[in-house]
């Protein structure tokens, strides 16, 4: 989650982020190869491909925790390369693990911005934890340890923990991962009404195909880190190449036979 004061932040704008030409390894072997896209101010843009593929170490970028080898990611126009341009921007990023702190309670958890930064009193502090808790589907369970808490309902909190920085740019990444289907559902849905509740700009990387289909206005299709394509999920699923096809029509080929 961000951790810049709310005070150097602009105004409840919508951001725009560009990535251009982003190149990156690992121990000579190359994960990014040459990224471009960019996503548009509010909208939810969604990475999706397979394990491997690059998608969650193209997020870290994004949010300024590794440095690229070549290329460039620019918030409205501004390079990243420059770390006073993150400070400008309320930033929040919901971690695959969810990140909680486990020597904190859940309430504590949700208001570690709010406390660190000093910007409300504590009682207005307590206030937004309570309602935002609320709003997630996990109300009156602020005094518990995140240890008694589902991996579901861990990811709520993370969510949770977004919500009251009241981010510009919010970034998830694999937030199914390990979730049953019906919790998948629920994850989806908390990131839908996220965005339509803060209009942030929200990016999410995934290799599930149901959360993307159901949650992107555009997608971008990614392969041993680079992009295949770009487009609306329809847009996607019209697309021919042999890559994206396998992937979203990827299904078992054989059925147990019936025992005779």
């Amino acid at each position: 989650m961000s951790d810049h004061p709310k005070n150097s932040t602009k105004s409840a704008e919508n951001i725009s982020v560009k990535v251009t030409d982003l190149h990156k390894s690992f121990n000579h072997h190359e994960v990014l190869k040459g990224v471009s896209f960019e996503v548009k101010p509010g909208e939810v843009f969604v990475i999706m491909g397979p394990s491997g593929s690059g998608k969650s170490v193209l997020l870290r970028h994004i949010i300024g925790l590794e440095t690229p080898d070549a290329g460039k990611i620019s918030i409205q126009g501004q390079s990243i390369e420059d770390p006073a341009v993150l400070g400008q921007y309320r930033l929040a990023m919901v971690f695959q693990s969810a990140a909680l702190l486990k020597s904190l309670t859940v309430g504590e958890n949700v208001g570690l911005y709010l406390t660190e930064h000093e910007s409300k009193p504590p009682a207005e502090i307590d206030r937004i934890v309570t309602q935002t808790l609320e709003t997630v589907g996990l109300k009156g369970l602020a005094d518990r340890s995140p240890s008694e808490l589902s991996g579901g309902m861990q990811k709520r909190v993370a969510i949770a923990r977004a919500l009251v920085v009241e981010p510009q740019l919010v970034l998830f990444d694999e937030p199914t991962s390990e979730l049953d289907p019906l919790m998948s559902v629920t994850i989806g849905e908390e990131i839908r009404k996220l965005n339509q509740r803060t209009h942030a700009t929200t990016i999410v990387v995934t290799h599930d195909r149901d959360l993307a289909f159901g949650l992107a206005n555009r997608m971008a299709m990614i392969a041993d880190g680079q992009i295949l394509f770009i487009g609306t999920p329809d847009e996607v699923k019209r697309n021919t190449d042999p890559q994206i096809q396998k992937f979203i029509n990827a299904e078992l080929n054989s059925k147990p036979k019936a025992k005779p």
